[in-house]
């Protein structure tokens, strides 16, 4: 791909929400949030660059382009959040120039459009800017350049829907659609009814009719291909009967969760091995942390499996990628209980080991927000939802219970690997912004179980029974948080 810019500094791509939690009014700041943000952006760039130079003849570009278009938006971004600092023009500069590039790549008319767009902001915000005598040249450039929108762009394969299936679902109503192969899709906000109907050409429309406003996940499945919209209903509301006088336990907050004063368990908990596929986490000598996680993921679902009542929901089974937002959409899907994020930790200083468990809330510290950064560099969001994301953490309301659930694993966890390993530390219980947990609907938790990187654990944690013996301290300890739900004996019927 061509790019007549500045050269583009080489980075690795950090979760889009750390950066947020180090925000200042102040302009130095600004200037060194900015400045992190465009390094950032300009490593991710150049791994764009690299694999549109290196995409093979006849294979799509939608992929290529999207990734484009969504770095543009962060340029932008970048610029409207530190409208004072002196990265703001180089910002706009950086995404005129990758939008002018992609549209003469793909051929795309929006593309065009928004490389004019922020290349004429430039000058008008910044007429003093060295990039201003560059700016011209580029304009003039893509003014004259022709606009070839279909010839460029690959036609996406026409497919046919075979079926429409409508279920209701314990806390939600799917409506799924079956195609004959994979068909392009388009976000849009989306039952009353269904409606299907034939458009010009061979496009078909398919209408969902709500009710009222209802959040909805979509997403796609495979063999056979699939579109699925899950809309989210609110649940009827349990009928406590005749509840046994007892001493309820309190949460560590002091007070009493609706979970808590009903005396509910644990019925569903969905355990999420960290990493996969083309993301294998942290590496020592061979073993990634994806592998690793995953074994010692399985071994606790079968000790979980052996506790009646407890069914087991596994976000992934083998070695294959499965995005962060998806982890948490699959935990509130199911309607789980719990959520159990498994991680292996890593850290430069190969003497660092022990330890920690994670509830989400904001990062108090560099460490919290460094180790937050490493297992947040698979998300796929963007700064343009970075206002939604951090409502998200202000908002969550399972605080409380996720910090003891954390404190529960946390104990287990050391009293069990202490036992094999006399030289475990204690890193305690600590809060991060993990996308992997925004959005969950239950207590969630991501224990980092030890440092792959600190040779001793290593040798350990390479061992089927060490994997064991974690497997069987985090079944401790969420057996220890149900025993603290149960503390007041309830019977709860659910209609």
């Amino acid at each position: 791909m061509r790019n007549c810019a500045r050269a583009v500094g080489s980075g690795f791509s950090r979760t889009l929400l750390v950066i947020v939690l180090a925000v200042a009014p102040d302009v130095s700041a600004q200037t060194s949030n900015a400045a992190k943000l465009l390094r950032e952006a300009e490593g991710r760039e150049s791994a764009l660059r690299m694999a549109i130079d290196t995409r093979k003849a006849g294979s799509p570009a939608t992929p290529l382009l999207e990734r484009a278009r969504t770095l543009i938006k962060a340029y932008e971004d970048i610029s409207r959040l530190f409208p004072t600092s002196p990265y703001s023009d180089d910002a706009l500069w950086h995404g005129g120039l990758l939008a002018a590039d992609a549209f003469w790549e793909f051929g795309q008319a929006d593309e065009r459009t928004t490389a004019l767009r922020l290349l004429k902001l430039v000058p008008a915000r910044f007429p003093t800017s060295s990039l201003v005598k560059q700016v011209g040249p580029l304009v003039d450039r893509l003014n004259a350049a022709r606009v070839v929108v279909e010839q460029t762009m690959p036609k996406q394969p026409t497919v046919m829907l075979k079926a429409i299936r409508r279920e209701a679902l314990p806390g939600a109503m799917r409506v799924t659609l079956e195609l004959e192969g994979e068909a392009q899709t388009f976000p849009d906000d989306l039952v009353r009814q269904i409606r299907v109907g034939r458009q010009i050409g061979t496009r078909i429309r398919v209408v969902l009719d709500l009710t009222n406003a209802a959040p909805h996940t979509t997403y796609a499945l495979y063999n056979p291909y699939r579109v699925v919209i899950d809309f989210a209903r609110e649940a009827p509301a349990p009928v406590v009967a005749a509840p046994v006088p007892s001493e309820p336990k309190p949460n560590g907050a002091g007070g009493f969760s609706l979970s808590r004063q009903l005396g509910l368990g644990i019925g569903r908990i969905v355990i999420d091995p960290g990493h996969g596929g083309h993301d294998p986490g942290a590496m020592n000598d061979g073993l990634s942390e994806a592998d690793l996680v995953l074994d010692v993921a399985l071994r606790l679902e079968k000790l979980l499996q052996q506790h009646p009542g407890v069914q087991v929901v596994m976000t992934r089974r083998s070695n294959v990628f499965v995005p962060l937002e998806e982890r948490t959409a699959i935990a509130n899907r199911e309607g789980a209980d719990l959520f159990l994020s498994i991680h292996a930790n890593a850290s430069e200083d190969d003497r660092a080991r022990g330890i920690e468990t994670y509830f989400l809330n904001f990062a108090p510290n560099p460490a919290a927000e460094a180790i937050a950064a490493r297992e947040n560099a698979a998300s796929a969001r963007t700064m343009r939802q970075l206002p939604d994301i951090v409502k998200a953490i202000a908002l969550n309301n399972k605080i409380d219970e996720s910090r003891d659930f954390a404190s529960l694993v946390q104990s287990a966890m050391m009293e069990r690997l202490k036992r094999s390993n006399k030289n475990v530390k204690d890193l305690g219980v600590k809060q991060a912004p993990f996308m992997v947990l925004i959005g969950a609907t239950m207590p969630s938790i991501l224990a980092e179980i030890s440092f792959l990187t600190n040779r001793q654990d290593a040798t350990l944690l390479r061992g089927a029974a060490y994997r064991q013996v974690i497997a069987e301290a985090l079944f401790n300890g969420v057996m220890r948080y149900q025993r603290s739900l149960k503390a007041a004996t309830q019977t709860v019927a659910s209609q």
